[in-house]
């Protein structure tokens, strides 16, 4: 299993709101993660000096502050392993789009590592030191489609339609911590069900004040609901919409596209690339 390429998908928030607010500050949520098959791809290099290192470190970033690099490491720390790795990452999902990406780089290392190191450590327990590195690392860990509440680390499966998505990449990052300090956010959303998300009842209480803060988050908002009912993922920047049809979703992401902006073409799948491809290699 080493040297080959594993995937670490994107996410969405098909749904989020916020019901409350815990005292330590740590927002309660409610949200549908659905996952798409745009993916990051990483490859595990063995290395015998029982070291973790990036084969290339993102400019700017110490290698021991990258998420990839703290998983393999508590990997290490909770189970005493002595094994080194040289984790080589192909980085496709844009960064501070609310699509996880990091996030889900940091699941695919816990989960694909804690295979080839043979730690044989529970989902239960990869979820656990999840959590420690992000509130959206459980659920690429967990590999299916959830209605989470919590902080994001309660879950339960559910399964949306699979549609095809049209995803639009504003030229802006969008700071999470930013976004939860405004004192204009709704923190007192009523608790819904999965049956009323199921029925169409799927806000974002972030949407409002992103959209005030970042003039061009509203603009691409504004652009992709000329096609279909355009949504915000997270606290974006990514915006979103989905589509009854392959042919739909192409036309949208090729116009957007002639106009400039920076798009994607994606199916919403209920199982995660991780996933699928850990149930071909271990699953006979």
């Amino acid at each position: 299993m080493w040297t080959e390429k594993w995937p670490a998908s994107a996410k969405l928030n098909l749904m989020l709101r916020i019901v409350g607010q815990r005292a330590d500050g740590y927002h309660l949520l409610q949200t549908v993660f659905q996952f798409i098959d745009l993916c990051d791809w990483i490859t595990f290099h063995p290395v015998y000096d029982g070291v973790v290192r990036l084969l290339n470190p993102i400019p700017g970033v110490p290698e021991q502050d990258d998420l990839t690099v703290k998983a393999a490491n508590l990997l290490k720390s909770i189970t005493g392993c002595e094994s080194g790795v040289c984790i080589e990452v192909e980085k496709n999902l844009p960064m501070g789009g609310g699509l996880g990406g990091g996030s889900s780089d940091a699941a695919t290392v816990l989960v694909v590592l804690n295979k080839l190191w043979d730690l044989n450590l529970s989902q239960e327990k990869l979820i656990e030191l999840g959590l420690s590195l992000g509130a959206d690392v459980p659920v690429f860990i967990y590999g299916l489609s959830a209605w989470a509440e919590g902080v994001g680390e309660k879950l339960e499966q559910i399964t949306p339609d699979e549609q095809w998505v049209v995803v639009v990449k504003p030229d802006c990052h969008v700071n999470t911590k930013e976004i939860f300090s405004f004192k204009n956010l709704t923190r007192n959303s009523k608790s819904i069900k999965i049956d009323d998300f199921m029925a169409g009842q799927h806000k974002n209480d972030c949407l409002d004040v992103v959209s005030q803060q970042y003039t061009v988050v509203k603009n691409a908002l504004l652009a992709l609901s000329e096609y279909s009912e355009a949504r915000l993922t997270g606290t974006g920047a990514c915006v979103f919409a989905q589509f009854e049809s392959k042919e739909l979703a192409y036309n949208a992401y090729k116009s957007l596209e002639l106009k400039g902006w920076r798009v994607y073409l994606a199916k919403g799948l209920n199982i995660s690339p991780l996933y699928a491809k850990l149930n071909s290699k271990f699953i006979s």
